[in-house]
C-alpha cells in the first residue's frame, strides 16, 4: 500500500506558503506506517515546535493499474474521504532551504491521518466540498473546482511513474488555511455529499 501525496495543488496554498504555482503535479510519498486511522489521536512529535494540519480529500484505489487512459482514470476509485497531511512545518523550512527531500517532515509515523469512507456516488459532480474543524471552529474551507490537477488527470500522471495498486491512497492536495496545532486540540473532518454535512474524520492532537 502506497500513500502518494500531492503538493500545491491548490494555487491559494502555494502562494500563502511562498511556494510557485507548479505547472505539473508535485508528488511526495509518506510509508505505511504514516497512516492514522479509526480516530486514533496523533501524538505531538517531540522533532517539531511547529506542528501544522492540511486537510485533503483522499481517493482509494480500487484496481490495479500503470499507465492509465485518460478516458479509463474514473474507474480507479470508487471512494473518498478527508484526511490530514501533518507537516513539521519548521523542519520543512530547513530541509528546504537546504534542497533536501520532504520525508522526515512529512512522512513520520501517524503523519497521514485518514477518515472513514464513502461511495463517491454520494457527491454529485465533480464538486466536493470540505471543511477542516479546530476545537469546534471551521479553520479550512475547499472545493475541488479549485484543484489545478483533478483527480483524473492525477490518476493518469501518477501511474506513469507508479503503478497504482488496490488499497492505494491519493491524498489530493489541500486548499489554502492550513495553520498550527497544539496538543489538546480536536480536529473533525467534513465533507459535504448530496444528503447533507458528513463528518467522517476526527483526530485529537496529544
Amino acid at each position: 500500500m502506497k500513500i502518494i501525496c500531492i503538493g500545491r495543488n491548490y494555487a491559494a496554498h502555494a502562494r500563502e506558503l511562498n511556494n510557485p504555482v507548479p505547472k505539473r503535479p508535485v508528488i511526495f510519498m509518506k510509508p505505511p506506517s504514516a497512516l492514522l486511522v479509526n480516530n486514533k489521536p496523533m501524538y505531538y512529535p517531540d522533532f517539531t515546535k511547529d506542528l501544522h494540519y492540511e486537510c485533503e480529500v483522499v481517493l482509494k484505489i480500487k484496481k490495479n493499474g500503470r499507465h492509465v487512459q485518460p478516458e479509463h482514470a474514473s474507474g480507479y476509485y470508487e471512494e473518498i474521504t478527508l484526511g490530514i497531511d501533518f507537516t513539521a512545518r519548521d523542519l520543512q523550512s530547513e530541509l528546504k532551504e537546504k534542497g533536501h527531500p520532504w520525508e522526515l517532515a512529512k512522512g513520520f509515523d501517524g503523519s497521514a491521518a485518514v477518515g472513514k469512507f464513502i461511495p463517491k456516488s454520494e457527491i454529485e459532480g465533480d464538486s466536493i466540498r470540505f471543511d477542516l474543524m479546530k476545537n469546534k471552529e471551521i479553520v479550512q474551507s475547499g472545493n475541488t473546482t479549485d484543484l489545478l490537477f483533478p483527480f483524473d488527470d492525477l490518476i493518469v500522471f501518477v501511474s506513469k511513474f507508479f503503478k497504482l495498486q488496490m488499497g492505494d491512497l491519493i491524498f489530493t492536495g489541500t486548499p489554502a488555511g492550513v495553520g498550527p496545532v497544539k496538543i489538546g486540540d480536536q480536529l473533525e473532518g467534513i465533507i459535504q455529499t448530496n444528503s447533507g454535512a458528513q463528518k467522517v474524520l476526527r483526530c485529537q492532537i496529544r
